[in-house]
């Protein structure tokens, strides 16, 4: 029986569900197809590589190359460990870290992988929060620089704001979000695609772009190390 992959309009061509299915078949067959040819032409492989990356950029920017690299390279042990990029700087430092792909921090040296939009965040729903006054905002934990600059753009627009939730991790500012209780600040590859951007069509302030680094320790001078670090690179690097 004949399926319809794709639907065409004047406009655009859009998949059907069988088309989503079959494209999702289609990426996981070069996955393997790329692991297979790897596991030919590059030598073996082996050791432990840990790598720190704050809950934002964890799933929306490093999933598909984390995966990729675990097919391509199964004898690699990978550790991942979430946490904000403040908090990732000291342990590059003390090397408890061989890898971290976080927002760029001051002292911490690192190849620029992409230069990411700063955006304020609400739930589609709840639109005219923005309207609220003083403004209820929602943030990361301090020493996020999402945090710093969001709050910083308020007051240069003299802006009147009160914090209403504060969080470590990204699901904690969705939820509030989902809620209607605020709006935030967040990097717009960690925006889920339920949530609505504002702007300063809103009259709220523009926010400044985030540099996104992939930093190395003094330790991780090492093939797994390497060969990650190489990976991250060709897949994010704008």
């Amino acid at each position: 029986m004949q399926k319809t992959l794709f639907t065409r309009t004047t406009r655009s061509v859009v998949l059907t569900d069988a088309g989503e299915r079959l494209l999702d078949y289609g990426r996981r067959m070069l996955e393997i197809r790329d692991a297979a040819w790897t596991s030919v032409v590059r030598p073996e492989v082996k050791g432990r590589v840990t790598i720190g990356v704050p809950d934002d950029y964890a799933s929306s920017l490093l999933s598909p190359v984390l995966r990729k690299f675990s097919l391509a390279h199964p004898q690699v042990e990978l550790r991942v460990l979430g946490l904000p990029s403040s908090d990732l700087a000291p342990l590059l430092k003390d090397n408890a870290l061989d890898l971290a792909c976080l927002t760029r921090v001051k002292g911490i040296p690192g190849d620029l992988l992409r230069r990411e939009p700063l955006v304020w965040v609400c739930s589609d729903r709840h639109r005219e929060i923005w309207k609220e006054r003083p403004l209820p905002i929602a943030v990361y934990t301090s020493g996020s620089a999402a945090r710093a600059l969001g709050l910083a753009a308020l007051q240069n627009a003299k802006i009147k704001f009160r914090l209403s939730f504060e969080s470590a991790g990204v699901m904690g500012l969705v939820s509030v979000l989902e809620a209607g209780l605020a709006i935030a600040p967040m990097s717009r590859c960690s925006v889920p695609g339920h949530l609505t951007q504002l702007g300063e069509e809103d009259g709220l302030p523009k926010l400044p772009m985030l540099d996104i680094v992939l930093s190395r320790s003094a330790n991780s001078n090492r093939p797994p190390c390497d060969f990650l670090a190489k990976a991250l690179l060709d897949h994010l690097k704008s």
